[in-house]
């Protein structure tokens, strides 16, 4: 999956223009859900070789190897090596290529990235780990103007068959990577993460509601009416009033407590806080309804409903909360998936407990689920002008073979038969409307991680058909069941209840004479808005007498020019050309 606190979630959300959500995962990825993962080969059954790949493969050959300098982002932590890594020989051996690696630990990758090119020695390559670090469009247009880093168009023409379906076959994932000038600069993953696509969920303790005979929440009022029974019925039945109704943290992987909340009256992204109105770029936090929510939420504040926590605490407290010692005290939480809260190996005390539960229905009739491509808007792969014409070409064979689903496979899985295997009869996929293509073969407890794959660093095709073809258990509240439990969640709660159209951010680039004033604004913005809600909300300015002179204050952010980027952006683009 992609997290431990995205521990079996997966990649996203940001909260800058030019700053991804994932850099705020602090975990290891993990295979069932969005970190590694993957199985078979292009086009036919799993294989542990990687011949009928369908990549454009260049055999091994007598001649000397093609020499890559390349600068990467090395999991040291949880034992990678890159240089004797089985995934890097794989490719070493298959394209006649020898890497020559320049290896950062995860710990202030970007910091020594931005060194390394400041200093003008750097590398051929840089591949990245996109939640770790990863060139933002400003600098693929910025080094890309400069010749730094070269276009990639014409190398995934002529060598990268597979590159270019993906990206033809992919509009918003190939609107993410083409700039303006109609460049490809660099190359981030596609991650067909279905359930991080909708990332505000709720998880409730159904086990509570089942004790108090509350059926689940429609609306706005039954959810308060639940989070008070929660509060003062003693659910944990151990007398005592220490029962916390709903928490989150302040993460960016749908740990906030508002947008669920707000989605009942007004479309929250949370993230830019802008929304389409009749293909008209706006922003949905100084309008009358976004007054609306924040007075719900107070509510819910004022009556003792919202853990204070929820606004300040990490995850790390969070799941203090979901896995107390003493009782269960958690009513809901707010997150993208529940082990970010929970312990969901088995033979956990409480995640069964819990499930998601649709996003409200409010006053007016709203009723929304935040959707977010999952994808980091940037590059985590870039060539630069150091690397001759033959590395250049060497390079992208290389990558282009990793968008195979058997070279998925070995990049994220590693070997067969040792961290992956072939379904066995009766096994089901995810999707179960697919055939099985693969199952992951558990580490025993305890032992150290093989260096078989590349994991998170090789996660460039992470298409529905690979992650949707994994082996899941059938019973959702097993650790091997527990990326179905997502997507049933998503599938039978959120899909469908987003807006029919929202502001595509990931998509949608900056020109580069805009794209420093627009991340400031951006930045300004967002921020005034967070802070705002929050006073809200505490008590610490009113709705009534304050609100007038928080709307003003847009005024002096620069609300219209910032707004006017925006549509130019989002006119440029493919989406507004649509």
């Amino acid at each position: 999956m992609d997290e431990t606190i995205q521990k079996k979630g997966e990649f996203t959300l940001k909260k800058t223009w030019s700053t991804l959500a994932a850099i705020a995962l602090t975990a290891t990825l993990l295979l069932s859900g969005c970190s590694k993962g993957g199985n078979g080969d292009a086009g036919g059954n799993a294989s542990s070789s990687p011949a009928a790949s369908g990549a454009s493969s260049t055999s091994a050959s007598s001649s000397a190897p093609v020499t890559i300098k390349v600068f990467a982002d090395e999991d040291s932590a949880n034992n990678q090596d890159l240089a004797t890594n089985e995934f890097t020989k794989e490719l070493e051996s298959k394209f006649n290529i020898k890497f020559d690696w320049t290896t950062v630990p995860f710990d202030g990758a970007p910091e020594k990235r931005q060194i390394s090119l400041a200093s003008g020695d750097y590398p051929d390559v840089f591949l990245l780990v996109a939640y770790i670090d990863h060139f933002s469009q400003s600098d693929l247009l910025r080094y890309g103007q400069q010749g730094v880093i070269i276009p990639l168009n014409d190398l995934i023409d002529q060598y990268a068959p597979n590159i270019k379906k993906t990206l033809d076959e992919n509009p918003d994932y190939k609107a993410m990577n083409t700039a303006p000038d109609g460049k490809i600069y660099g190359l981030n993953g596609l991650s067909a993460c279905y359930h991080c696509s909708f990332p505000n969920k709720m998880w409730v303790n159904t086990t509570w509601m089942k004790k108090l005979g509350i059926d689940t929440p429609k609306t706005t009022e039954d959810f308060k009416k639940m989070l008070e029974a929660f509060k003062t019925q003693d659910p944990n039945g151990n007398g005592k009033a220490d029962e916390v109704p709903l928490s989150g943290s302040t993460e960016t992987f749908g740990v906030h407590v508002i947008p669920y909340l707000m989605n009942a009256f007004i479309y929250d992204d949370d993230h830019t806080y802008l929304y389409m109105n009749d293909g008209k770029v706006d922003l949905a936090a100084n309008k009358p309804e976004w007054r609306e929510g924040l007075r719900y939420i107070k509510s819910l504040y004022d009556e003792g409903l919202i853990d204070p926590g929820a606004f300040t605490q990490n995850a790390d407290a969070f799941k203090k909360l979901g896995e107390n010692k003493d009782a269960q005290i958690l009513g809901a939480g707010a997150a993208m998936h529940p082990a970010i809260f929970l312990d969901i190996a088995d033979g956990n005390r409480y995640s069964k407990d819990y499930d998601s539960i649709p996003p409200l229905v409010g006053p007016n009739n709203v009723q929304y689920a935040t959707f977010s491509y999952t994808g980091n808007a940037g590059a985590s792969f870039v060539i630069t002008n150091k690397a001759s014409k033959e590395e250049q070409i060497a390079m992208i064979k290389a990558l282009d073979y990793i968008y195979t689903f058997q070279g998925q496979l070995e990049a994220n899985a590693g070997i067969k038969d040792v961290d992956w295997r072939e379904p066995k009869p009766g096994e089901k996929a995810l999707d179960e409307t697919l055939q099985p293509r693969w199952a992951t073969i558990p580490q025993p407890a305890g032992t150290q991680p093989r260096n078989d794959a590349w994991g998170p660093l090789g996660q460039y095709n992470l298409s529905d058909e690979f992650r949707n073809s994994q082996v899941q258990s059938t019973d959702i509240y097993k650790e091997d069941g527990y990326e179905r439990r997502l997507f049933e969640a998503t599938k039978n709660n959120y899909d469908g209840k987003q807006p029919k159209q929202v502001f595509p951010y990931w998509g949608v680039w900056i020109d580069s004479a805009s794209a420093d004033q627009a991340g400031m604004l951006q930045t300004n913005i967002t921020n005034y808005i967070d802070q705002s809600a929050l006073q809200f909300i505490t008590g610490n300015k009113s709705l009534d007498k304050d609100w007038d002179a928080y709307v003003k204050g847009f005024d002096g952010l620069d609300l219209k020019n910032y707004l006017d980027i925006m549509q130019k952006a989002y006119d440029s683009s493919a989406f507004g050309k649509q």
